[in-house]
C-alpha cells in the first residue's frame, strides 16, 4: 500500500549535491507496470493499482537482463522517464522526493511525499515551495507522461485546473485525449 501526496513544484528550492539518477518505463498501464533503474546496479519491477492518495502497490527486484529485455518491451508510444531524485527533508519529519527531469519532461519538476496513514497524509501542510496539489488530478500519472507527448500533458496540466475522475468518459478520454 502507498499513501502518497504529490505536487508541482512553484520554486526549486536549494538542492542538495546527492541525488537518484533514474530511468523507468512502463510496460503496461492499467495494472500500472513500471521497471526502473535506479543508479548503475538496481533494478526493479513495480506493479501499482489504483489512484489517488491511496494506492496498491507491489515492488521486486529484477536483473539488468530482465530490465533490458522488458525495456524492448514499453506500451507503444511510451518512452524511458529520466529523471535526478532528490531526497529533502520536512520540518515536521517527513522527506520530500523532489523529480527533476531530463529527456522528453526536461524542465518539468515535481513533487511527492509518503505517509504512513492517510490520516497523516491529510493533515500534513505543504511548504511554501510547493506548488499546486495534483494527487488526485487523473490527468497526472507517470503512465500518461511516459507518453511521447507527456509534454503536452505537463502544459495542460499547468495550465488547466485538476481534474477529477468523473471528468474522464466511460472510454477513457478526456477532451479527445486518450488518457
Amino acid at each position: 500500500m502507498e499513501i502518497e501526496r504529490q505536487f508541482l513544484v512553484k520554486t526549486i528550492p536549494a538542492l542538495p549535491s546527492e541525488y537518484e539518477s533514474l530511468r523507468q518505463g512502463y510496460v503496461a498501464l492499467l495494472p500500472e507496470i513500471r521497471i526502473r533503474q535506479n543508479g548503475d546496479d538496481r533494478y526493479t519491477l513495480t506493479v501499482k493499482r489504483g489512484a489517488g492518495l491511496v494506492r496498491e502497490e507491489w515492488e521486486t527486484d529484477i536483473s539488468q537482463e530482465e530490465f533490458d529485455s522488458l525495456a524492448m518491451r514499453l506500451c507503444p508510444d511510451t518512452l524511458m522517464i529520466e529523471k535526478r531524485r532528490y531526497r529533502l527533508p520536512l520540518a515536521d519529519g517527513y522527506s520530500a522526493e523532489l523529480h527533476v527531469h531530463d529527456g522528453h519532461l526536461a524542465g518539468f519538476s515535481y513533487v511527492e511525499v509518503e505517509f504512513p496513514t492517510e490520516a497523516a497524509a491529510i493533515s500534513f501542510e505543504p511548504p511554501s515551495w510547493f506548488g499546486r496539489e495534483v494527487t488526485e488530478d487523473v490527468r497526472f500519472s507517470y503512465g500518461t507522461l511516459a507518453r511521447k507527448d507527456g509534454m503536452e500533458f505537463v502544459r495542460q496540466i499547468l495550465k488547466e485546473p485538476a481534474v477529477a475522475a468523473s471528468a474522464i468518459n466511460q472510454d477513457g478520454y478526456y477532451k479527445g485525449i486518450k488518457l
